[in-house]
């Protein structure tokens, strides 16, 4: 098994617990933060652990076996698969200031022989979770982070090797720098001067060309940008939830999206009114409409640009953390469906109630899942006074 140098899961281990944690800030003494990770990811969760523990702050730990999952799907009967503990988790919730969790998947097809109505009946029953995380993220008394973990199975399905794997992670996250959170910290700086002169725009809806796409995209009242947060690492994107109400046209996705097990190649949505009205796949497009079938999984949460010149991620690496912050010749844009972002809300977020995100066209949903288009574009922003400007062509921003 692969095992990267030292050096490098220290400097993980930072950019983790000093940086991403706490939005660019990091944890503070005394803090509690809940560590889950994948069980191939245990020499970064040491490395994690150590730091946490350095840090003055109080890790609770949790592995996760991908066997004992595939074993539930397979095994359990549907009540058994509905079971959520309540009591345990909100309590969970209450008591952790940080959540991080460390993904390293040994097999991204662990779960292909599982029907995915079985994951996504399991799914159905966190709508509690979520709830309570968006709570407590919107009274600013919780962060979050995830980060990736190179493994044999991954690299073999990315098409490269597991050296070349982890490559691509260290470039990406600067762990070979001899301080990553100093470059991290002058590129969210970056991102954030982008933020400001892309937020002070006076944008009605957005339109986005590109091959097989023709979409207009509703901004919606009260909306920001969102990026350089820390939730993520690495993050590269510029982001926001737009008003789902306001999605008309069509759109193709490139990139394969690995999801519940499985592949899905090639994917064609056409929305009328903010629903998907048209959903087709060249792989595996049952699975698809399975997933847009669940809860408000058909309207759209998220819409997410790439700039390439942030973004030093070149390589397909079967992963949507990686993936969709893919910098390459043309950057990328994904437009996730089901949930939204509250903190794309430019009111306070501690006071509005669930009237007030419907009001505004937020999102609400079990599902999140990203999409991902790497081909050249252009997204021009229809301004509320009808003029027209490009903000994005070929992978740059131009405002």
């Amino acid at each position: 098994m692969f095992t990267p140098d030292k050096k490098i899961l220290e400097n993980y281990a930072r950019v983790m617990v000093d940086f991403a944690l706490g939005k660019g800030k990091g944890i503070k003494k005394g803090d509690v933060v809940y560590l889950v990770y994948d069980l191939e990811a245990k020499p970064l969760a040491l490395a994690v652990f150590k730091r946490i523990l350095q840090k003055g702050g109080h890790p609770i730990v949790k592995s996760s076996d991908e066997s004992f999952e595939k074993t539930m799907f397979e095994t359990a009967s549907d009540d058994q698969l509905k079971f959520f503990p309540k009591q345990y988790t909100k309590s969970l919730i209450d008591t952790i200031d940080h959540r991080l969790y460390l993904i390293a998947p040994t097999d991204p097809f662990l779960l292909k022989t599982v029907d995915p109505k079985k994951i996504i009946l399991a799914n159905s029953q966190r709508q509690a979770l979520r709830k309570w995380l968006f709570e407590k993220e919107d009274k600013g008394k919780l962060t979050w982070s995830l980060c990736l973990y190179g493994t044999e199975g991954m690299a073999r399905e990315a098409g490269l090797t597991i050296g070349d794997f982890w490559q691509e992670i260290v470039n990406a996250c600067f762990l070979d720098q001899k301080n990553p959170i100093a470059v991290w910290e002058k590129t969210f700086g970056q991102i954030n001067d982008l933020l400001g002169k892309l937020n002070s725009l006076p944008i009605d809806r957005f339109h986005m060309v590109s091959k097989d796409t023709d979409l207009y995209i509703s901004y919606g009242e009260k909306r920001q940008f969102l990026g350089g947060r820390g939730a993520n690492i690495p993050s590269f994107e510029i982001f926001t939830s737009p008003d789902w109400r306001g999605i008309n046209g069509k759109i193709f996705y490139n990139f394969p999206l690995y999801r519940y097990g499985n592949i899905i190649k090639d994917i064609h949505l056409e929305f009328k009114d903010g629903r998907v009205i048209k959903a087709s796949a060249a792989k595996n497009e049952k699975l698809l409409r399975e997933m847009i079938a669940q809860k408000n999984a058909d309207k759209i949460g998220e819409f997410s640009l790439t700039d390439k010149r942030f973004s030093k991620i070149s390589r397909f690496m079967a992963n949507t953390l990686y993936d969709e912050n893919f910098g390459g010749n043309y950057g990328n844009s994904h437009l996730a469906v089901g949930t939204s972002y509250h903190e794309a809300y430019t009111g306070d977020v501690r006071t509005a109630s669930a009237k007030d995100w419907d009001r505004l066209g937020f999102n609400e949903s079990i599902e999140h899942c990203d999409i991902i288009n790497t081909n050249p574009k252009a997204v021009e922003a229809i301004m509320k006074d009808g003029s027209k400007k490009i903000i994005y062509k070929d992978g740059i921003f131009v405002i």
